[in-house]
């Protein structure tokens, strides 16, 4: 391991210049006008993973195509980890609010500054430049590895399921590492033990065949803008629970120990208002911050769309009004039932005049385990000796829906370590990298993969 450390110390300075070009490939996997920076960006990706030692193949997909790579110890008895990762992003919007431009990285004040930086291109060059140090040094990997990269993680992952099913021998493996997470804090590693779900959908609110003239029908006309704000106000009760019949069914109580742990974590909420520019917090009543952001599930508004928006005023009545919603969802939900769940809720409101669609986008299923066993061992020891700080659990606000399809389709258990930091940016302007993570965490990954030979190979 010491001559794989040096090699990575020596290599730091290409390694960040390497990430800049991978970051410099627009690779927004949902809009069209970018397909073919996506599949540069694998083609790219896969150049690299050749370069680092392993077999590299870009398969065709409906969609964009996913990088398939792999290194065999020919250790019969060799665990085999799947490391996954996504090279596609998302879309820069809005450009004015961006310091420097999103596919022409910089650094500075210690970060990386790039649309993928942290989510997910930098985490996962990073187990590419670590592979690249055990190949450039002639030291053997002491596990068989298997990456796997797709390009529509962004868009919810439509073809990688199939993928999977049709590959699974290629993707035979033992436990499925995955570094698209954060850090609790700067300086203070983690290793995830759940992820929320996602339910996301779009609300069409449709009322006369054309826009109006406030004046001479408002009053007698319903208002599209006006009724998609009932519906609104309509998902939240006062207690900021959400107020949809049935949407607190399936979720699953904690245990003790979890929340013990969640509740021993440092934590200030004025610390963490303050970052934000905001006088206080809010959320569902009767949990605290950290719970409300790991373990319960929200429903929130990520776009609104109606009427006249530019300058000056327009007197119009609109004949459509659109909002985009996204639920997190926990343990035992399902987006499939939340989706019909919203159908009844809108269905059961007076909304007299229009018609209401509801369009399902995307979603993925929650995910969690215990922080227990062979592969959690490794990766807390490869961490402590990588940042000098012993990991703590942390939960995942976000939601990552493959991984509990890893999980069932390849029976392995995934274990997900992450260095992106709270404030990274991600998915708005000004996303960007801690350097110090990039380059630790490089050597973490190295190390990780020595220690996981702990893991019982199941083959």
């Amino acid at each position: 391991m010491s001559g794989v450390q040096r090699f990575i110390d020596t290599n730091l300075g290409r390694f960040r210049a390497e990430l800049h070009d991978f970051l410099r490939i627009p690779s927004v996997s949902a809009d069209p006008q970018y397909d073919q920076d996506t599949r540069a960006a694998a083609e790219w990706l896969s150049s690299q993973l050749t370069v680092a030692g392993l077999k590299s193949t870009v398969f065709e997909t409906p969609g964009h195509p996913i990088v398939l790579a792999e290194k065999q110890t020919g250790d019969p008895n060799a665990p085999t980890v799947l490391i996954y990762g996504h090279y596609d992003v998302q879309p820069p919007d809005p450009l004015e609010l961006w310091h420097s431009p999103p596919f022409e990285p910089s650094e500075r004040d210690g970060r990386i500054y790039g649309r993928g930086s942290a989510d997910d291109k930098g985490q996962l060059y990073m187990h590419v430049k670590a592979l690249e140090a055990y190949h450039a040094t002639g030291t053997e990997l002491p596990v068989n590895v298997v990456l796997i990269a797709e390009g529509e993680e962004e868009v919810g992952s439509p073809n990688l399921v199939p993928f999977v099913l049709e590959h699974a021998d290629k993707l035979a493996c033992d436990v499925v590492l995955i570094s698209d997470t954060g850090m609790y804090a700067e300086g203070i590693p983690s290793i995830g033990f759940s992820l929320r779900g996602l339910a996301y959908f779009e609300i069409h609110v449709h009322g006369a065949n054309s826009d109006l003239h406030s004046g001479e029908f408002g009053g007698a006309v319903a208002n599209p803008a006006n009724m998609l704000a009932r519906i609104i106000a309509s998902l939240h009760r006062d207690d900021g629970s959400v107020a949809i019949e049935g949407f607190y069914d399936n979720v699953l109580a904690w245990d003790t120990e979890t929340l013990e742990e969640i509740a021993s974590l440092p934590h200030s909420d004025d610390e963490f208002s303050k970052a934000l520019d905001l006088d206080q917090l809010t959320g569902e009543d009767g949990y605290e911050t950290l719970e409300r952001l790991w373990i319960r599930p929200t429903c929130d508004v990520c776009g609104f769309l109606s009427g006249y928006t530019g300058e000056g005023a327009k007197t119009v009545l609109p004949n459509h009004a659109m909002a985009k919603v996204s639920f997190r969802l926990v343990p035992d939900q399902n987006p499939d039932r939340i989706y019909q769940l919203l159908k009844a809720h809108i269905s059961s409101l007076d909304l007299p005049g229009v018609r209401v669609d509801v369009l399902d986008l995307h979603g993925g299923r929650p995910w969690r385990t215990s922080v227990e066993g062979p592969a959690f061992e490794a990766a807390s020891e490869a961490l402590e000796e990588a940042f000098g700080t012993k990991p703590v659990p942390m939960g995942g606000g976000g939601s990552i829906p493959i991984v509990i399809e890893f999980e069932e389709k390849l029976d392995a258990n995934a274990l997900l370590v992450g260095f992106s930091l709270p404030g990274c940016n991600l998915h708005a302007p000004n996303e960007w990298f801690p350097i110090d993570n990039y380059e630790k965490g490089i050597g973490a990954l190295a190390r990780l993969y020595h220690k996981l030979v702990k893991v019982e190979n199941s083959s």
